[in-house]
């Protein structure tokens, strides 16, 4: 949508202060609160807003559970603990400590795809870096240098690999959360540093994944809750590279309720209503508590969040500080998901992810 002199001014201010920020600094929240004072610069606008909300549904649903292929028979063990719930998504991430780790290891995705294609209504999500180290404190220059080299198609030979690998395996059908938590500032695969580039990067390896014979991937752009380092709507690289608006969500900060949560700008009603106006489902790929004690409150609030929405899947991050069966620091929460996802009977075959909406091409704002 157009701006006014107005937002121009506010978009204008909250470029200059984070741009500021050190690389590895998140925005305090009375920072985050003094930047987006005006609501002129949140994603909903003023135009008419899209109905989000659903009657009540079951949603594809499994957990974090472990990288590596040898986690593979937890997934069962955890739905065992839920009373033989049909846990249908399986989430695992590539390393990213060199282009060999996202090129993937063809022993731990071949176990995979065999767990994948054990069952018809089952789904694989894939975390997969777009540069590498991922996890090194990466400052934002070298950042914006690797982006450059990215879009001049130094690194297209890897993600052609994985995507061979992927196909070859069975795996052709993978759901990617690439990038995954773009606006924050943990990972070298971040946005900050130059969300013009980094679209840009993110359409050359989709079209690069895509360009292989038999494959049909799902892309999910995954942002963490909230402003974090940067607005998220600044990183959305296109409807046509984009099947799901994922949002990873855990109960922080300390304090707040979960309605702010919701409300927050670039929160959670953001997000439905951004999916919504583009035809596309969300999802939420990791979620969970965070370093703030036991919480059922925000499961159970997240859970129904999620079963009222258009949501695709959703996988629970399960290992402490954050997880429930794993992880016995958090025995209310335990109990009340457990509660609420016992026995679920899954959905059928292939509803898991439905197919994206028509989009329009290239589009990438409002």
């Amino acid at each position: 949508m157009r701006l006014g002199r107005l937002a121009l001014a506010a978009t204008a201010l909250l470029l200059v202060t984070t741009a500021s920020v050190p690389s590895g600094t998140p925005l305090s929240r009375a920072e985050r609160h003094a930047l987006l004072s005006s609501d002129s610069i949140q994603p909903r606008g003023a135009a008419p807003r899209p109905v989000v909300r659903r009657s009540s549904h079951e949603v594809p649903f499994g957990a974090f559970v472990g990288s590596w292929d040898t986690y593979i028979p937890n997934i069962a063990k955890m739905a065992r603990w839920l009373d033989g719930a049909n846990m249908q998504v399986g989430h695992t991430y590539l390393a990213g400590n060199g282009w060999n780790d996202v090129e993937g290891d063809p022993a731990v995705l071949g176990l995979w795809s065999q767990w994948r294609q054990a069952d018809p209504s089952r789904k694989l999500v894939l975390g997969v870096p777009m540069l590498v180290p991922n996890e090194n404190n990466t400052p934002d220059s070298e950042v914006a240098r690797l982006l450059a080299r990215g879009n001049k198609g130094e690194f297209d030979a890897h993600f052609l690999k994985l995507a061979r690998k992927l196909t070859a395996l069975g795996g052709g059908d993978t759901v990617i959360t690439l990038g995954w938590e773009m606006n924050g500032v943990t990972y070298t695969s971040r946005c900050r540093p130059d969300p013009t580039a980094w679209k840009a990067y993110w359409r050359r390896i989709v079209g690069v994944m895509r360009s292989v014979p038999g494959q049909h991937f799902t892309f999910d752009f995954t942002p963490t809750r909230g402003l974090d380092a940067i607005p998220w709507t600044r990183c959305y690289p296109g409807d046509d590279v984009v099947d799901i608006i994922g949002m990873d969500s855990y109960d922080q900060p300390a304090g707040a309720t979960f309605d702010e949560y919701v409300n927050e700008p670039y929160g959670l009603q953001d997000q439905v209503e951004f999916a919504a106006k583009r035809g596309k489902p969300v999802s939420y790929p990791e979620w969970g508590l965070f370093r703030n004690g036991d919480n059922p409150v925000f499961v159970e609030r997240m859970v129904e969040w999620m079963r009222t929405h258009d949501t695709a899947y959703q996988t629970l991050t399960d290992y402490c500080p954050h997880g429930f069966w794993a992880c016995n620091r958090n025995p209310k929460s335990a109990a009340r998901f457990k509660q609420l996802m016992s026995a679920s009977p899954g959905v059928p075959a292939g509803a898991a992810v439905r197919p994206p909406a028509a989009a329009s091409p290239q589009a990438t704002g409002h």
